[in-house]
Parts: structure tokens; sequence; C-alpha cells
């Protein structure tokens, strides 16, 4: 090479780099035809991580601080270049820039349901979202797994992947985590951490750390919720005896309301609502205690030593008070809006 070309070269004095916009990973420095000066300097602001490649291979990595290039302090280059411990002319390497902040309000969500297995429900399908952070821990397993040879890498280049790796990897997480489905909410933080412990091995494989996992909801898809609300409902009814006998006294205010040729019919199903009541809560009953023995029906002769009492006879209406019917003609009372015999609105 003639001292022209010599003189024609440019030379690196300092090498730095500022983000211009936010979201990006990493920026392979601008070195086209030019070499870095023995003695330049190396300016790596916090937040950010350096990285030597030499021939393709990743030699040495810096982390925030101003550093004057030599073989001090280039140990894996040196080696690789076959320099003596001093070195005189200039140099050239390709020069990477990373930026290592948090990577803040990621985003995750299950498209799909996600089948788990849960101990008291067994194997049920579940949808989740939340927020999750990052940022490059390891430039030069970054370098090597993501990055590679391009000028720039920006976190949508990353997010896609890093997604999806979120949530093939939740049902294990959950799964492993042993917190019940109806307990995944209320244990947000406690189900956040178990989730990012599993998931942090797959970020190490980037040369990423996952900083935080959040959890905002999970939810039953529609079918399956309505199941567990029967569930639920069914839980809070507790004692269906007395359910069924609330069920029928909430109803006579109802048949009383009703007037007209309709009475007959609401009052036989109202009484056959009553009897229906009686006879499931008398089975409850039963089922509750089996050792109770059931009380003796009408006509059955009483135990021994017991005297038995004749049901009170009905108060006579006195004639003055009575009336017949205008349909049949059966004597009912005079205040009767309607006969006992045939249902028949009296006048």
């Amino acid at each position: 090479m003639g001292i022209r070309d010599f003189l024609s070269k440019q030379f690196i004095d300092v090498i730095q780099w500022t983000e211009p916009e936010e979201g990006i990973l990493s920026y392979r420095y601008p070195m086209q035809d030019m070499e870095i000066q023995n003695g330049g300097k190396l300016t790596v602001r916090e937040s950010q991580a350096a990285l030597f490649v030499n021939e393709g291979r990743a030699a040495d990595a810096f982390g925030p601080g101003l550093y004057t290039l030599n073989t001090q302090n280039l140990p894996i280059l040196t080696n690789l270049m076959n320099w003596d411990k001093k070195f005189e002319s200039p140099f050239k390497s390709d020069v990477y820039f990373f930026s290592t902040h948090q990577q803040i309000n990621q985003k995750w969500g299950t498209q799909n349901p996600l089948t788990i297995r849960d101990k008291e429900f067994g194997a049920i399908r579940v949808r989740g979202n939340g927020v999750y952070s990052w940022h490059v821990s390891n430039p030069k397993q970054f370098h090597i797994k993501i990055a590679g040879t391009r000028q720039i890498v920006h976190v949508g280049d990353v997010d896609e992947q890093l997604r999806s790796t979120v949530v093939g990897l939740m049902g294990d997480a959950i799964a492993q985590s042993g917190i019940p489905f109806l307990d995944l909410i209320s244990n947000q933080v406690e189900l956040g951490a178990k989730i990012l412990a599993g998931l942090q091995p797959a970020f190490d494989e980037f040369g990423l750390q996952l900083d935080t996992f959040v959890v905002r909801e999970f939810s039953l898809p529609e079918e399956l919720q309505k199941k567990l609300d029967e569930r639920i409902s069914m839980n809070m009814l507790g004692d269906m005896g007395r359910y069924t006998q609330y069920q029928v006294a909430q109803s006579i205010p109802i048949a009383a309301a009703n007037e007209g040729g309709g009475a007959v019919g609401t009052g036989m199903g109202l009484g056959a609502g009553l009897l229906f009541g009686q006879q499931f809560a008398g089975a409850l009953g039963g089922m509750t205690n089996p050792g109770q023995q059931p009380p003796p029906q009408g006509g059955g002769t009483p135990p021994a030593g017991v005297t038995p009492v004749a049901p009170a006879a009905p108060a006579a209406t006195p004639a003055g008070e009575t009336k017949f019917c205008s349909n049949c003609g059966t004597k009912i009372a005079r205040a009767a809006k309607f006969c006992g015999e045939c249902g028949t609105k009296q006048e």
C-alpha cells in the first residue's frame, strides 16, 4: 500500500452511539472501509453494551464506561488477530451496540384457549392475558441467536417470537404452579412469579432476561363458564328442601292475585306444588336422618300405650251466613266468591 493510499484511509478515534428512537435492540456501527485507530476511545453509555466481532466471530464485550482500545482490554480480539502484546497499526472489526434497558408493557394473550389440568375440575381450557418486560442481558448470545449481521434490530422483530414462547409454555407453567383455577386471579402475584421462573430458561436461549410477568385475567370459554356458574349456584343453595319451600312460598301471592276462570287451575297447581314441596322436604329429611321413622299415616293402628286423638270436627256455619251455588247448588258461605265444589264465581 502506497503512502497516498494510507493517507486516504479514514481512521476512527471515538466509537459511540446514541439511540435515535425507541425500540432499537441492536445497531451495527457503520465501519465501511474505516479502521479503528490504536488507542482509540470506546464510549458505552448506561443501558448499553458493545460487542466487537471479528470475521463473524464474537469477541470482546463491554458494559457502560469509557475504554481505551488496546491489547489489554481486547484480549479475545488480540488472540483472534494474533497480535503481540502491543500493536501499532489500526485494525478492522465490526462493532455492535445493544440497548439493555427494559422493554416494558409487552403484551401477551392466548389467541386460542389453553388446555391445562386442574386438580379440582380436571382438564379445562382457559384464556388469559397480561403484560411482561424483559431486556438484553447477554449481548453475545443475543447477537448469535437473534441479531446476526443485520444493521439494526427492533423490538418488533422479536415480539412475535417471544409472545409465542410465552403462550406455548404457559400451560406447563400454570400446571406446575399447583394453583387451582378458582384461585388463579386471587393469587396473581404468586402465579406471575411462578410463570416467570418457568419461562426464564427459554429467554436465556435468546440472551434475554425476563424481568416481570403480570397476569391480568384468566377466564373460561363461554360454555364452560355457564357450567361453572351452575355449579356455584348449586353450592350457594345448600339445603334443597328449604329452597323448594321458599319457591312455593314465593308462588302463593302470585296465585292469590289471580281471579276468574283460571283460579281453579291455579289453586290446583298451587296445591300440587305445596304437596310436592312437603313430600320432597320429607324425603330429604328422611335421607338426612336415616334412623328416623316416618309418622304413621291415617287409618293405621297407633303404637301401644298411645291414646289416639280424634281430629277436630269442622265448625258449622250458621244458616243465615250461607247460600247456594248458582251453578251446582252446593251450600257455601255467603261471603265466598267461588264455589268450593265446582269453582264457579259467585255474584
